[in-house]
């Protein structure tokens, strides 16, 4: 027990205020030393949590409005499921979901950060020009075809890009001039750092500002994988870019409590509170806004002792 004590207080003396980074949206500087909530709008009907879904504009607009209330810092929508087996959505269909939503989002909350998560770069820029979205969050990892891990991960979506065969993704970004989320499908420690390394050069050769890493929880891992990464997560601290991790929910919660989706905030809870506490992640992706703002809150208070 007293073991186990002094890895927590020392895991949080270590990530006392975390990295000293800002982020330029739309002309607003986000102080990520200190953890902040990004809430979860899906404009699907296929999303693997089903309280996420929203598809009608009011039921957007109330989530839009839910988020900010609850505490959320960033509002991140999607129209594009990214869970194993969903069904693949044209580029058409998928900016005409995000133009409904982001508008009805901008309705009700016409200043807010918002992020928009898709892999198309055309999407990206509709979205930015369009409605003021201020991030970029990518989970491709810069792929065109859009491959997320699992099953449909095969050996050349882990192609290795150069300044010659540039993601498109990459420069769309840097010319709108909006942070970048850069996620990794990659499935341990030591590959995702060498994966973030080329990618980041790459990012930095065209121009791009902010860069926010996502290590990719969830994807293209395995179970235990996906453990071994959280306990391991804090080297990424050595790149000196701010931390985003997206666990809420997902498998490798229901699936190691034996429960569902429905059954898996209390497991969400443990794993962002220690994403914070051993990673020093700077942004929490997540469905429960409320929930995480408080442990956020618990987390900030405890650290001013230490």
């Amino acid at each position: 027990m007293f073991t186990f004590a002094f890895v927590i207080i020392y895991s949080i003396s270590k990530v006392k205020g975390l990295i000293p980074y800002t982020i330029n949206v739309n002309g607003r500087l986000i102080d990520l030393s200190e953890p902040k909530v990004m809430g979860i709008l899906n404009a699907t009907s296929d999303s693997f949590y089903a309280g996420s879904r929203r598809q009608t504009e009011a039921e957007i607009e109330a989530r839009a409005e839910q988020i900010t209330a609850e505490g959320g810092d960033i509002i991140d929508v999607g129209a594009y499921s990214t869970r194993p087996g969903a069904a693949r959505v044209t580029q058409d269909e998928e900016m005409s979901r995000l133009r409904t939503a982001l508008a009805a989002v901008r309705r009700v909350q016409a200043d807010a950060v918002v992020s928009v998560d898709t892999f198309r770069p055309e999407v990206a820029r509709m979205a930015v020009e369009e409605f003021g979205a201020g991030i970029i969050n990518d989970v491709s990892g810069g792929n065109t075809d859009g491959a997320f891990g699992g099953e449909e991960m095969t050996e050349d979506a882990y192609r290795e890009y150069s300044c010659e065969s540039m993601p498109p993704m990459f420069r769309e970004a840097a010319r709108l001039g909006v942070p970048y989320i850069l996620m990794s499908t990659r499935p341990n420690i030591d590959s995702i750092m060498q994966d973030f390394a080329r990618k980041i050069s790459l990012l930095r050769a065209v121009g791009q500002k902010d860069i926010i890493l996502d290590p990719g929880f969830g994807f293209g891992k395995t179970l235990h994988e996906n453990y071994a990464l959280l306990a391991q997560v804090g080297r990424l601290r050595e790149t000196g870019l701010p931390l985003l991790v997206g666990m809420s929910r997902k498998s490798m919660i229901s699936r190691l409590l034996g429960t569902d989706a429905d059954g898996s905030l209390a497991g969400t809870l443990v794993a962002d509170t220690i994403a914070v506490l051993l990673g020093g992640a700077s942004i929490l992706r997540v469905h429960d806004v409320k929930a995480c703002a408080e442990a956020v809150t618990i987390v900030k208070e405890t650290m001013k002792y230490v």
